[in-house]
């Protein structure tokens, strides 16, 4: 007779415990694609997971790698046919692995600056400054924009549709300037009233991907402060969207703006644009945001474009988080199909709605990397006067 399981009030054991072990998710997992050995895939990270919540098995070092080495692209959880909520598995598991092992100098320093934007762009300032002397090894990012001053919004006219903010976001602060213009200008156009304050605000989805729960809680805190007031919340990375719709519970409505300005395009009007692109599609927009239809028809709008979609190594570019700068590495392995295949379009430009993801790829490329709406921004024309409505729900 097997013995009793040992009781517990874990959460994390509740949710392994909807798992029914089909295995059904191991052809969507990139770790599994790479290594095909049970504990890469979802299912064996699950069992893992489980028996050291029930201390039935021992952590060890080895263990611990396959947990590490887990990308958190989610989409296992897009396929499970039981609903098995694995993005809020892993965060645990990794919230009780943090307890008993301390992260990386590397990730300390990663998590340590996100939470403190104002430094951060400080630091990376300074890289920008640096960048044409540091050797290709210490350049894992893209040297950041110049910080010309932006240009002017258009103002919205005088009883506008409804009001929405934008989230910045931490390492968005300097690399993103002209994308949050050129989204505050495309809702300008459609009549909304844009709120642009910078404010400097890290979600936390960077630390709760690592299990800092702790840190990840009380940037959400600062985040639903930082947007009181706010009755709708744009996001323009689709790995914050889940961390800022978290925090704004109850207190605003969080969109990704993909979604949003899809939703107004019938008077959004587009320039013809005779190029071919390649359209990278992010884990988180695929598999939580879910924008990626939406994405597709504002691309359909523009005429004579060329759409080329990379889905190369399951579409997972290897960013995950902080990955791309604590195992580069491995990072690296999973971006190079997807290197290959643009380099193979014959694509001019590559679009992907995920900062980390732009910033993995674009380190890699001399290519423009650019968020979808950015590109899509250069192409707006004005369009015709709207009656008012109330608010901003579409």
């Amino acid at each position: 007779m097997s013995a009793a399981r040992p009781p517990t009030a874990d959460p994390l054991v509740a949710l392994a415990d909807q798992c029914v072990q089909c295995g059904l998710c191991l052809t969507a997992c990139p770790t599994y694609g790479r290594e095909r050995i049970e504990s890469e895939s979802p299912r064996g990270r699950i069992a893992l997971a489980r028996a050291w919540a029930l201390g039935t098995v021992p952590p060890t070092e080895p263990a611990d790698a396959h947990l590490d080495h887990c990308l958190g692209c989610r989409s296992c959880e897009a396929v499970c046919p039981a609903g098995v909520r694995y993005g809020e598995l892993l965060t645990l598991a990794r919230g009780h692995q943090r307890e008993r092992r301390a992260p990386s100098r590397r990730q300390r320093w990663a998590e340590a600056l996100a939470a403190r934007p104002a430094a951060l762009g400080a630091l990376l300032r300074f890289y920008r400054l640096a960048y044409p002397a540091l050797p290709q090894a210490w350049r894992a990012l893209p040297r950041p924009p110049s910080a010309r001053a932006a240009a002017a919004t258009p103002a919205p006219p005088p009883a506008p549709r409804g009001r929405v903010a934008l989230f910045a976001g931490c390492v968005a602060n300097v690399y993103e300037n002209e994308l949050r213009t050129a989204v505050a200008g495309l809702c300008a156009h459609l009549g909304y009233a844009v709120d642009t304050s910078t404010r400097d605000t890290c979600c936390g989805s960077l630390h709760a991907h690592a299990g800092d729960l702790v840190r990840a809680t009380a940037l959400g805190q600062t985040t639903r402060a930082a947007y009181a007031g706010a009755d709708t919340v744009l996001t323009l990375a689709s790995g914050c969207h889940e961390s800022v719709a978290h925090a704004l519970d109850g207190q605003a409505r969080t969109q990704d703006a993909i979604a949003f300005l899809d939703a107004q395009a019938p008077q959004l009007r587009l320039r013809a644009r005779r190029e071919r692109v390649a359209l990278h599609l992010p884990c988180t927009q695929r598999n939580v945001v879910g924008s990626v239809p939406a994405l597709r028809r504002l691309l359909a709008r523009v005429p004579e474009l060329e759409v080329v979609e990379l889905r190369a190594g399951q579409g997972c570019c290897g960013a995950a988080g902080t990955q791309m700068l604590t195992d580069a590495a491995r990072a690296a392995d999973f971006r190079a199909p997807l290197l290959r295949e643009f380099a193979a379009s014959g694509a001019t430009r590559l679009l992907s709605a995920n900062i980390g993801c732009r910033l993995h790829l674009g380190a890699a490329l001399t290519a423009p990397v650019q968020h979808p709406l950015q590109f899509l921004a250069e192409l707006a024309q004005p369009a015709a006067a709207t009656p008012a409505a109330n608010g901003a729900t579409t």
